[in-house]
């Protein structure tokens, strides 16, 4: 009978779950805050903070692959405390803040440290959960984390209210005391064995798999759908719908509680790559239809028409967001030899970087410029990408010697050279 309830069956997979619920209560309270801080407490300008968060985003795409091949040397459980305190060091960073090169600095430690601490979690996950489980158990860290992102803007919402510098200040240290707190519980966990070198092996195999690459690009094309309700979605409302201005947040608070209620169901559809691949395609679907969905809403001047046309395109857009994690996550871990967790999450996750850095402009001017005709494109960027997913991990299983076992064992261990990006993870 499966498992129900918000974290996995005890274990080392509740281990992972209470770490990432941990910093996600800190993470919470500094996304709904960081921008005023950086402004109003800092002194930054906005195109200063965009800059910053820019590069920063930058320099944690190209070390993510690195710090990911050091977590299969080095053990997947020793590199993640160990970026973890980095992490908290980054914030510390940010908290002491009062010029522009000193924000640079942190940032640029953040990105990177925040990159490589994904790729050597997921590696951990890898390497104490079974093949079979292992979407399974990273839908349960989805929704934790999703849980504690939520509890955490509710406390960054109060310092919000307050609106002072000490309250700002307080979040941001709450921030990095719970990275501290996860490299604790990281700590406690079973310990994985290094991977062993064989001579003569490339130290970055993954960057000569191109058809694991392939999947990357397409991974990252469909995880575009990241800015839309943090930033695209209340802009569009507020300039192009009659929809009411606190629809925003009532479209993101059904988004969080959705994912931490449906994610883990969702995610038991998922047995094998085959299924994965389909349920991707769906999701591309579903984000079309999410887009046509939000073109509509500026159409008419009554607000409950827009509103309920909003509804039913954050649905939609929600149901794709699952069904590509679940699908995306398995692909991801699938097709990853078992020695290189690391370097393979570590190059799939630059998706997520890349997303965080050129979503907002490029959708800004896709949509917000294009209106109507820029909403259908991306929705068919979105469908493509979800239809090229099938046959190119087709492609990437016949390039694997172990081809067949792996049709049979999607997490089993592919000897040869073969990313994963994962949201708000």
């Amino acid at each position: 009978m499966p498992h129900r309830g918000l974290l996995p069956p005890p274990g080392p997979a509740r281990g992972l779950a209470g770490a990432q619920l941990t910093n996600a209560l800190g993470d919470g309270a500094y996304l709904v805050c960081s921008a005023l801080y950086f402004t109003r407490v800092v002194g930054l300008s906005a195109t200063q903070i965009g800059l910053g968060l820019t590069l920063g985003w930058a320099a944690g795409a190209v070390v993510g692959v690195p710090l990911g091949h050091l977590a299969d040397r080095r053990g997947p459980r020793g590199v993640a405390v160990l970026l973890a305190v980095a992490t908290s060091a980054a914030v510390g960073v940010l908290l002491a803040a009062g010029s522009f090169g000193v924000f640079l600095a942190g940032a640029l430690l953040y990105g990177c440290a925040q990159s490589g601490l994904s790729a050597a979690r997921q590696a951990l996950l890898a390497g104490l959960v079974e093949p079979d489980r292992r979407t399974e158990v990273r839908a349960y860290l989805q929704s934790t984390v999703n849980a504690g992102l939520a509890v955490g803007a509710a406390m960054g919402g109060a310092a919000l209210h307050l609106d002072t510098p000490a309250a700002y200040r307080a979040v941001l240290a709450v921030d990095a005391l719970s990275f501290l707190a996860a490299a604790v519980l990281l700590s406690r966990l079973p310990s994985v064995a290094p991977a062993a070198v064989v001579a003569g092996e490339p130290r970055l195999a993954v960057l000569r798999d191109r058809p694991y690459a392939l999947l990357a690009l397409l991974n990252t094309v469909m995880l575009l759908y990241m800015p839309l309700l943090s930033l695209i979605v209340p802009l569009w409302i507020v300039g192009r719908t009659a929809a009411p201005d606190w629809l925003t947040a009532a479209l993101l608070v059904l988004n969080t509680l959705t994912v931490v209620v449906c994610q883990v169901r969702v995610a038991r559809g998922v047995d094998g790559l085959a299924s994965a691949a389909r349920y991707v395609r769906w999701a591309g679907v579903l984000l079309l239809a999410c887009c046509a969905a939000f073109a509509a809403s500026s159409s008419g001047t009554s607000p409950w028409t827009a509103a309920a046309v909003l509804l039913l395109a954050a649905a939609l857009q929600v149901a794709g967001e699952m069904m590509l994690a679940a699908g995306s996550w398995e692909i991801g871990f699938g097709l990853a030899p078992a020695d290189r967790q690391g370097q393979y999450q570590g190059f799939y996750g630059t998706g997520t970087a890349v997303a965080r850095m050129v979503g907002p402009v490029l959708l800004t001017s896709l949509v917000l410029g294009g209106g109507t005709a820029g909403w259908l494109v991306l929705g068919g960027l979105f469908a493509l990408a979800g239809a090229a997913t099938g046959p190119a991990v087709r492609l990437a299983e016949r390039s694997r010697p172990s081809a067949g076992a792996a049709a049979g064992n999607e997490g089993a261990p592919a000897a040869g050279p073969g990313p994963a990006v994962g949201a708000a993870g």
